[in-house]
């Protein structure tokens, strides 16, 4: 027999070794459950059984408190303990599939004892509990996998650093417990597993990459220094991915320090975070808080405004080059986005420190009890050396007491006894037993006609106040609408240019009618919060944020405010910066905006998802793509479809999409400009094929057709991608360059481009080598 099928052969009794422990531990840990969760059942039904009851005394009220916490603790901890085993065996069934992908022999410097280290998604103990069958891939051993290849190599630990050398690299594929594959390797990760790995179909959900970690990718794991790491990675280079590893790293690496509960990821759109939701579970880990940019806007400023979303800005820069307020509206996302409006927020709240504050009239029944401009003198008559945050907290409790003082003479007025004579039986008996709560009477005492309508007008009076009340305590005397519409006001003949004129015409117009632009909601925000007090999450201690090229300076600078606790992890790539404040600004993913020393930039330029063909393809579409390499997996080169009419359009693309779906691709997208243009061809196409239209309202996709705009597919891969309208009439402005280049990139096997008339002209960086046409 050759050393191959000898080691082959062993290496199948270890797995064969490692499944026989892990199906022996599932069921130990079966039965401890099952006995677990019959304590569970039994203190619960027997709860009340076990509690000392005893109101009579202070001191029985006491024991009484004492023995129903000491009930409840008790049952948490069985209740703890029944998830964590239960978390444990789900664990090891995920084990059970594929134990480890991953081992290298490592001999310690000085030693002689060589260790063969196993890696895997989890890590695994022999029946003793002494020695590792597996070890986690986030282990400090585990980064020599990623970092090395034999020879000399190095880890560090929380003692010191662990030199040494390794003696050997393996990989392997293990499905269902069976070794498919097996082979030595001198690189960080072989290229037979990315194969194996990539060269399957797309899925619905962002696959795990731990098997497949690259030593860069790795960089961006396990960074522990950096207070803001800035990954520029170009598509499909797995910035994601390692982004979320990283999150399942930092959760092993501080786990008494960290949980779930204090990372935070912002995403481009709803349906990336549907997409990406199955990484973290998979690896045993709680997903963190997932949230978009837009929907904190909208929990904040929903009540005021009808807000824009960003695909709405987006739509009318792609559809409405015609309006009047076109290039106003650009200049204005174009200043709304720089440190330059951040400044001049500054500034205004400095001279609203002195004057200019904006206030509303508080009513009560129609009628103002306490006007604005008292507010507003009370407000200002305060000490000017005190912050406005910390003036209005003064100026709410003088309300409340303004308040409290106008509530007790409302009691006396006819409507409150005219109320309390028809009040029905029901409401009557609420309000008596509000006020046997509060012990303000007895059922012997409220036979006092006198005292019984004063305390009835009271109640009665207390409830109408109690809304008013809770208004103040929010701040809603505080006119922030006027406040911020007023700062337009004053600086509209600041700047002697008439694009700033009309800027500010178009931000009242829009205030006014209730609307806030996305553009907007950067700097109102910040304003609000400079004025109300800063809204800073401390609970939040690392936040992800992906799609970092679609951000602007302000809202970096915002974030710095919202999470003054947090690290930043910012990824993302120039090359797929599409909104009008990105193309040619800076940006999350530009170094210049971060303190010197306190930044890390790493670059990934290698791109993992399309084939070959399908990267020398869309690297010629733009600026600097001769940095990107493509990972060697062949496959069909793109191609390019010239028809003349819609009709044939349609003809042509069923046809196509009919080939593919016989070619076993699953996940197909029809990818469009514009939501305007995804909803023609969805018109044009779904009496003849099953397709899906995908908008921003779409939270999850399933296997299948999906058409869809540009901006939605972002972040999100497919077994093939169709250019609805490649032409030049579609993308021929040099803005839209990037568009094109992120819908051609979600491609992983086959990129196909219809064109109705000409060419787009962004072709003609591209040579007739690399693509088809047909």
């Amino acid at each position: 027999m050759g050393k191959k099928n000898a080691d082959w052969n062993r290496e199948q009794d270890r797995v064969n070794y490692v499944l026989e422990e892990i199906t022996e531990k599932v069921s130990k840990l079966e039965a401890k459950v099952g006995g677990i969760k019959g304590e569970i059942v039994g203190l619960r039904k027997s709860f009340w059984d076990d509690v000392t009851v005893n109101l009579d005394e202070p001191d029985d009220v006491l024991e009484t408190f004492q023995s129903i916490k000491q009930q409840s603790e008790l049952l948490g901890e069985r209740e703890r303990s029944h998830r964590q085993v239960h978390k444990h065996i789900k664990t090891l069934e995920r084990l059970k599939y594929s134990p480890y992908f991953g081992r290298f022999d490592f001999v310690e410097e000085n030693e002689e004892n060589l260790e063969e280290v196993y890696i895997g998604i989890a890590s695994l103990l022999d029946k003793n509990e002494e020695d590792f069958l597996i070890y986690d891939w986030r282990a400090p051993i585990s980064s020599l996998y990623y970092d090395y290849y034999p020879g000399e190599a190095k880890y560090d630990t929380p003692f010191g650093t662990i030199e040494g050398e390794m003696k050997l690299k393996r990989q392997f594929i293990i499905k269902n417990g069976t070794l498919k594959s097996m082979f030595d390797t001198g690189v960080t990760i072989g290229d037979e597993m990315l194969q194996e790995v990539l060269g399957g179909n797309s899925n619905t959900q962002m696959k795990s990459i731990v098997a497949t970690i690259q030593r860069e990718q790795n960089k961006i794991i396990r960074n522990e220094s950096s207070r803001y790491l800035l990954v520029q990675g170009v598509a499909g280079s797995g910035k994601t991915s390692a982004a979320l590893q990283r999150v399942a790293y930092l959760l092993y690496r501080y786990r008494e320090q960290l949980s779930s509960s204090n990372i935070m990821l912002f995403s481009p759109n709803p349906l990336f975070n549907s997409y990406v939701a199955t990484v973290l579970p998979e690896l045993g880990e709680d997903n963190m808080q997932q949230s978009t940019f837009q929907e904190y806007v909208e929990y904040r400023l929903e009540k005021y405004f009808d807000i824009e979303n960003p695909f709405e800005q987006m739509e009318y820069l792609l559809t409405d080059m015609d309006d009047e307020k076109y290039d106003t509206r650009l200049t204005s996302i174009t200043f709304k986005a720089s440190l330059s409006c951040k400044d001049l927020i500054d500034s205004y709240v400095k001279e609203l420190g002195k004057d200019g504050l904006r206030f509303k009239n508080i009513r009560f029944k129609g009628k103002v009890i306490v006007s604005k401009e008292a507010i507003k003198d009370h407000f200002y008559s305060l000490d000017s050396a005190i912050s406005i945050p910390n003036r209005l907290t003064i100026l709410t409790d003088w309300l409340m007491k303004e308040l409290i003082r106008i509530e007790k003479k409302e009691r006396k007025k006819d409507w409150v006894i005219e109320e309390a004579e028809l009040m029905d039986q029901e409401e009557y008996l609420k309000a008596f037993k509000e006020l046997q709560r509060k012990q303000q009477f007895t059922e012997e005492t409220f036979d006092d006609f006198e005292r019984e309508q004063a305390l009835l007008a009271k109640e009665i009076v207390r409830r109408y106040f109690k809304p008013l009340k809770q208004a103040v305590k929010k701040l809603d005397y505080l006119d922030i609408i006027g406040t911020y519409q007023q700062m337009f006001e004053r600086y509209i003949d600041h700047d002697l240019t008439e694009k700033w004129k009309q800027i500010c015409h178009l931000t009242i117009e829009n205030i006014e009618k209730k609307q806030l632009s996305y553009e907007d909601a950067t700097p109102f925000l910040y304003l609000q919060d400079q004025i109300e007090g800063k809204k800073s999450n401390t609970a939040i201690r690392h936040l992800f944020i992906d799609e970092a090229q679609d951000y602007s300076p302000f809202q970096l600078a915002y974030f710095k405010q919202l999470f003054p606790s947090s690290r930043m992890t910012i990824l993302g790539d120039y090359n797929q910066a599409i909104y009008a404040h990105s193309m040619n600004a800076p940006t999350l993913l530009s170094p210049e905006l971060y303190e010197a020393g306190k930044h890390e930039v790493i670059q990934l330029t290698k791109s993992y998802r399309s084939t070959q063909e399908i990267v020398e393809f869309t690297k010629g579409l733009v600026q600097g793509g001769d940095q990107i390499e493509p990972f060697n997996r062949s496959g069909a080169l793109p191609t390019l479809t010239e028809v003349e009419t819609e009709e044939s359009l349609k003809e042509k693309v069923i046809e196509r999409v009919e080939e593919l779906e016989q070619s076993g691709h699953k996940t197909i997208a029809i990818i469009c400009k514009t939501a305007k243009e995804s909803k023609e061809a969805f018109e044009a196409l779904h009496d003849r094929l099953e397709v899906r239209l995908m908008d921003e309202e779409t939270y999850s996709f399933d296997k299948g057709v999906l058409i869809l705009p540009t901006y939605l597919a972002k972040g999100i891969e497919f077994d093939a991608v169709i250019i609805y309208n490649g032409s030049n009439e579609c993308y021929g402005r040099e803005y839209e360059r990037k568009l094109f280049y992120t819908a051609c990139t979600r491609a992983m096997h086959e990129l196909h481009i219809f064109s109705v008339g000409d060419k787009s002209v962004f072709f003609s960086g591209i040579p007739e080598t690399k693509y088809q046409v047909v």
